[in-house]
């Protein structure tokens, strides 16, 4: 069935998300990016769920590229809107109101690569590779990956991969700066957990406007970035749990936020 290419297992305040094609390495296809495409607009108003993690099923890839079998038939607009949705899908996952880690336990090439990217921030298996290896095919990374990249990596290195289509170790990923953090195999599950609570114990109003500000800001003149984060902290300064946050601080506690 459909709805069994993407899992959502929820434990509150976390939520996992599996791409589950593993005997084909997860690969992306059209019915994958619609489930995925469901399941970001039902966490996006779930509000038992603070942190969402992103990963591939089974212990080879994350997500292995997007499905070449399905791409070997599309005509040029077919080839398009593929890239379109693919994009759409991708920028829900970016434009999430909670935060998103990508838990990469394999394989993360094209559109793997392309996803995790899409995510807040990455930690990785030490068994993990990473590339857009499309020039290969004769076509390019389509899921937002020449525009991602070179924001992360700048221009030279992103070209360098792109143009290359060359597979990176996850330690080399690491020192260019594409993921956060490289761990065992067998530890990345529980570490990824970890960062996700200590992620969810804050306050989720501020934590859903300091993702934003930090997406929006990044593309706009400093001077506009920091207006636009004033106006926000004076936003947050009206929620309840503003007012929690202090008082509990105040008090000697822990606080107890309510995303009011």
């Amino acid at each position: 069935m459909a709805e069994d290419l993407v899992l959502l297992e929820k434990k509150a305040p976390l939520a996992t998300v599996i791409i589950n094609r593993p005997k084909a390495l997860n690969a992306l296809n059209s019915k994958v990016l619609t489930a995925l495409d469901n399941i970001l607009d039902s966490l996006n108003e779930d509000n038992e769920v603070r942190v969402v993690i992103l990963t591939g099923a089974g212990e080879k890839a994350f997500v292995a590229g997007a499905d070449i079998a399905e791409m070997s038939q599309m005509s040029p607009l077919e080839g398009a809107g593929f890239s379109r949705f693919g994009q759409l899908v991708f920028k829900k996952v970016q434009d999430l109101k909670k935060p998103v880690i990508a838990a990469v336990n394999g394989f993360a090439l094209g559109g793997g690569s392309e996803l995790a990217l899409a995510s807040d921030f990455i930690y990785a298996s030490d068994n993990a590779k990473f590339g857009v290896p499309e020039v290969t095919l004769g076509i390019f990374p389509g899921f937002g990956g020449t525009q991602r990249l070179p924001r992360l990596l700048g221009k030279g290195l992103a070209k360098e991969m792109i143009l290359t289509g060359k597979m990176i170790s996850a330690q080399e990923a690491y020192e260019i700066g594409m993921i956060n953090r490289v761990m065992p195999q067998s530890d990345l599950m529980e570490a990824v957990k970890k960062v996700a609570l200590q992620i969810a114990k804050n306050g989720p109003i501020a934590v859903s406007i300091a993702k934003n500000l930090v997406d929006v800001g990044y593309d706009i003149p400093l001077d506009d970035g920091c207006l636009m984060e004033s106006r926000s902290f004076g936003m947050c300064c009206a929620t309840e749990d503003k007012k929690e946050g202090m008082k509990a601080f105040l008090e000697k506690r822990k606080p107890e936020f309510t995303g009011k």
